[in-house]
């Protein structure tokens, strides 16, 4: 049976990961690292000391790693994901968020406190080089709007961002978005940019 391990220190009590998951285990770095196994669900605390060791550790042997922080940041929520965390959201977070978050990451996916996602998306796009690596012909099926969008969003506007430097509305957003989704094959804005930079690794939007 899997077990969900949440790796915190011995003052953290939340009483919404015990709602969220009935049966989890509140354990320290060290138990961690003897109990953890392939598939197993461990959430760790960034405030620990070494936790992006652990992190990097556990997923390597095959867990499913979620990194929960007090302070929620994109510098953090970076080192996460590049520690192999398939999660990072605040340590606070609501049952059901916790148990959607379950849901994304045991099925591949990748999930990010909603607020950093576009950051995370602009950081990891210039990490891999921007446009100046992008494939030549990776928007070619795309309109001159929907090229547009798709660039603002790869390099970590939000739908906001692009609504207002577009002069357009929310939902035109959000319309043109799914369209690029659509026409290049991708499911997220992680997926769009891993395209554009001829990478082939999948991921799952929030």
């Amino acid at each position: 049976m899997k077990q969900h391990l949440f790796v915190c220190q011995e003052l953290d009590d939340i009483p919404r990961w015990k709602e969220a998951f009935p049966h989890l285990r509140r354990c320290t770095p060290q138990q961690a690292r003897a109990q953890a196994s392939a598939g197993d669900h461990v959430w760790v605390v960034s405030q620990i000391e070494g936790w992006g060791a652990l992190v990097q550790t556990l997923s390597q042997r095959g867990a499913v790693l979620v990194v929960l922080s007090y302070t929620p940041s994109s510098v953090e929520a970076f080192q996460a994901l590049n520690a192999g965390a398939r999660g990072y959201a605040h340590a606070i977070s609501t049952a059901p968020l916790l148990q959607q978050i379950e849901v994304v990451t045991a099925n591949q996916g990748i999930w990010v406190w909603p607020d950093l996602l576009a950051q995370v998306v602009g950081s990891t796009f210039r990490a891999l080089g921007g446009e100046a690596r992008m494939r030549d012909d990776a928007l070619s099926a795309l309109t001159e709007r929907e090229r547009a969008v798709a660039l603002a969003v790869a390099s970590g506007k939000s739908n906001k961002e692009v609504a207002r430097d577009m002069e357009i509305t929310d939902r035109t957003v959000k319309a043109h978005l799914g369209a690029v989704f659509r026409k290049l094959r991708v499911r997220d804005r992680m997926q769009l940019i891993l395209l554009l930079s001829q990478r082939s690794e999948t991921t799952t939007d929030a």
